[in-house]
């Protein structure tokens, strides 16, 4: 009976092998959502705006983008992890995936067995910013002024978890100082609220920031990435200003439900990796200020498992409770 077994289970396998293979060569057979978690406008909204028609014109199915906010984006993660599992619910996710869980008592999935990862679209760093009010120009500067007075320069963010809060808390953590935090509702808020030198600190994305940089506005003293960017080549990295091994990338990534066919999966990564590398694409998604994603399903995933212990470990320290 042994060997009849096994040849039993190998034609199944080989079965669910063929089966997979066709659903990728059919798909998508359907329009394509995009469900971003967030409100229009912000880094996720960008890329999957900028990335939709062409994976429309390449798919020949209509690529729809679906603003799902709320909830610190648990509501649109949600609707992705009940969606079925055939690649025509995606789901757009940057560290919010990877905090949530330390953020909040329960959530309504699991992170992140109820996913697949497929790609990173794009990554962008965030930027410490200075109101030129406040007189310090560097990582130093500033780290000096923060122990001459302990807790007491606050710092703005886009909300309680958000990259700009959880960026310097770690900063906190690594150069042993404080401050006090100032949550606003959104990037938008928060960046008015240090052109205005309302706070004077702020970690934010590049791509919100850039403008007000060059313009003089803000100072930008810091990239939050392990190196320099090219949006901002003279701004050196928080690593190299006296903080080494500090290193924080704000990346933008594709997921899909579990149980989605691993070769619609691949279909989905190669298609989308090759419309990022298209020179117009390109050239789009680095003039917004990100870098080219590209990122294969397998190292997506172990970066993930990454982020996920690393941010966990930053939130119990900083004592982070979510809303």
């Amino acid at each position: 009976m042994k060997p009849i077994i096994g040849i039993t289970l190998v034609m199944l396998a080989a079965g669910v092998s063929e089966a997979s293979a066709a659903a990728a060569e059919r798909y998508p057979s359907r329009p394509v959502r995009f469900v971003v978690p967030s409100t229009p406008g912000g880094g996720l909204d960008v890329l999957a705006r900028i990335t939709s028609p062409r994976l429309t014109a390449r798919w020949g199915q209509q690529v729809v983008v679906d603003n799902r906010a709320g909830a610190g984006g648990i509501i649109g993660t949600d609707i992705v992890a009940k969606a079925p599992p055939d690649g025509h619910t995606l789901l757009l996710v940057t560290l919010g995936f990877a905090t949530n869980p330390f953020l909040h008592k329960s959530l309504p999935y699991r992170t992140p067995d109820d996913f697949i990862p497929v790609t990173v679209v794009g990554s962008t760093p965030v930027v410490l910013l200075v109101h030129p009010s406040l007189p310090v120009k560097s990582v130093g500067e500033l780290v000096a002024l923060a122990k001459q007075k302990p807790a007491q320069l606050p710092f703005g963010s886009s909300g309680l978890g958000s990259a700009g809060h959880l960026s310097m808390a770690l900063l906190e953590s690594m150069a042993k100082i404080r401050f006090i935090h100032v949550p606003y509702k959104g990037a938008g808020a928060s960046t008015a609220a240090v052109l205005a030198g309302e706070t004077p600190l702020l970690f934010s994305g590049t791509g919100a920031s850039v403008q007000y940089i060059r313009s003089g506005r803000i100072r930008a003293i810091a990239v939050s990435s392990a190196k320099r960017v090219s949006v901002l080549p003279d701004v050196p990295s928080v690593a190299e200003s006296g903080i080494p091994g500090y290193d924080v990338d704000g990346w933008y990534g594709i997921m899909a439900p579990a149980r989605t066919p691993k070769a619609v999966i691949d279909r989905i990564y190669r298609d989308v990796a090759e419309v990022i590398r298209t020179p117009e694409v390109a050239a789009q998604i680095q003039n917004a200020g990100f870098e080219l994603g590209g990122m294969p399903p397998a190292q997506f995933g172990a970066y993930i498992d990454k982020e996920i212990r690393k941010w966990g470990a930053v939130i119990r320290e900083a004592g982070i409770k979510g809303e």
